[in-house]
């Protein structure tokens, strides 16, 4: 239940706190209604046929009660860091704070190779034929030079990005409704399932790619320093979020299958983009294609300047080696830091497909959420000065019970992607912590 708080005055060396509810509310929904529902209508309908909207309705539950552990999180510690900080709270062990940390570092890397190459499907295909690896290692490598420059990211700019975003989804259910009206397309498709997979197998297994057009609720929380009276304005805007998120994704789904029959929709990279094109109205398919690579360009950089952000981070904090932390001297921007994220995010467009990695980020941030949900657990008898949201007991154990749900529906290889995560992970964490000894025994 939401309590009224008095925000406690920020420190006089936090951030200043500028942003208010709406404008907060745009952000999550932007970053929220992002490339995911541009790239994987088709991934889900490969796992349950036309009924894209059962997957998307248990993804939307798990993420309702993952977001009540944020709101409660975000607006008792009301501090940028998101679950890393919160876990160094709860559990004060530098290992388990660093592989959250890393954890989230790795999803950024991961969702951006998924959007190169998504980047460099159909969508890119609209607008100029060139061939996908060449097309993302060039993309990635564009948004590179734009994070090593600085990007200056205002809300204001992301809102008009988010504008370009949803008005492409705006565009797509306003065909469907116009071929539905006319007589045309398929209703009785949203109820059936893929004729060669389980009908309870499938909704789960695409349930975790449903939950990858979710995400937001990390981003969200880094911002928490920089939010007007963030106890009231946070839980409205980030559950208001999700359902007006859920609210398009689940018109997209059923729209989507009424025009096109779900195994047309499985087999492409730009399956919006063939709803566009199938639905008869006059729309240029370049015109809606550069509308969804403004998304998906949108979407990776925003991660991939995440990604080496929290890379900065870490080894600001001893827990990466100190050459994650150098800067350019004019730009002041983590050049080391840029650099490997860009060069692992180039390796992954080589060794994985969208859904894959898809699949691989959507592991990594639950156990990044799943570390989030205990310390909630944890944190529940720390006391602070101020009035805060709160939720029940019983919605982090049942958020935890349903990532172990997903977890389990992961494959073998994205498992083995996650491990190689943690083992590099975990040898960089000993290369900083010897590093670091070696540094007190000489000042000593």
């Amino acid at each position: 239940m939401v309590k009224d708080i008095e925000t406690p005055p920020a420190s006089g060396g936090g951030l200043k706190r500028a942003v208010g509810g709406w404008l907060l509310f745009a952000f999550i929904v932007g970053d929220t209604l992002g490339a995911g529902i541009y790239t994987l209508v088709g991934s889900m309908a490969a796992d349950v046929g036309g009924v894209i909207w059962l997957p998307l309705l248990i993804a939307l539950v798990v993420a309702l009660l993952t977001a009540g552990t944020y709101a409660e999180l975000i607006t008792k510690y009301p501090h940028a860091g998101g679950a890393a900080r919160y876990a160094d709270r709860a559990f004060g062990i530098p290992y388990v704070s660093f592989l959250v940390g890393f954890l989230m570092m790795a999803s950024g890397i991961t969702t951006a190779a998924a959007l190169a190459n998504a980047f460099a499907g159909d969508y890119l295909s609209a607008l100029i034929d060139v061939p996908a690896i060449p097309a993302a290692i060039v993309f990635i490598i564009l948004l590179t030079l734009i994070n090593l420059r600085g990007v200056r990211e205002s809300l204001t700019a992301n809102l008009v990005a988010s504008i370009i975003e949803v008005s492409g989804l705006v565009i797509v259910i306003v065909l469907a409704a116009v071929v539905f009206g006319s007589g045309n397309g398929d209703p009785s498709r949203i109820f059936e399932f893929a004729p060669d997979v389980p009908p309870l197998q499938g909704a789960f297994a695409a349930s975790v790619i449903a939950f990858f057009s979710f995400l937001g609720f990390e981003a969200a929380a880094n911002m928490a320093e920089e939010v007007k009276n963030p106890s009231k304005a946070y839980p409205r805007a980030l559950f208001g979020a999700i359902a007006t998120a859920a609210v398009v994704y689940l018109l997209i789904a059923i729209g989507a299958v009424i025009v096109l029959p779900p195994a047309e929709l499985a087999t492409s990279s730009g399956p919006l983009l063939d709803v566009v094109a199938a639905s008869g109205v006059a729309v240029p398919p370049w015109l809606f294609g550069l509308i969804a690579l403004v998304a998906i360009a949108n979407g990776a950089l925003l991660f991939m300047v995440m990604a080496s952000r929290v890379g900065y981070g870490l080894a600001d904090a001893g827990l990466l080696p100190r050459a994650f932390g150098r800067v350019l001297p004019n730009r002041r921007t983590p050049w080391v830091s840029i650099l490997v994220v860009a060069a692992a995010t180039i390796g992954l467009t080589f060794i994985g497909d969208v859904g894959t990695l898809a699949e691989t980020t959507v592991l990594l941030l639950l156990l990044v959420f799943l570390s989030a949900n205990v310390s909630v657990l944890v944190l529940k008898k720390d006391k602070v000065d101020h009035k805060h949201f709160s939720v029940p007991r019983v919605i982090p154990i049942l958020a935890i019970i349903a990532s172990i749900v997903l977890l389990a529906q992961q494959t073998g290889m994205v498992w083995l992607g996650a491990a190689a995560y943690i083992v590099v992970g975990s040898i960089l964490f000993l290369i900083a912590r010897i590093g670091r000894k070696r540094e007190e025994r000489a000042a000593a």
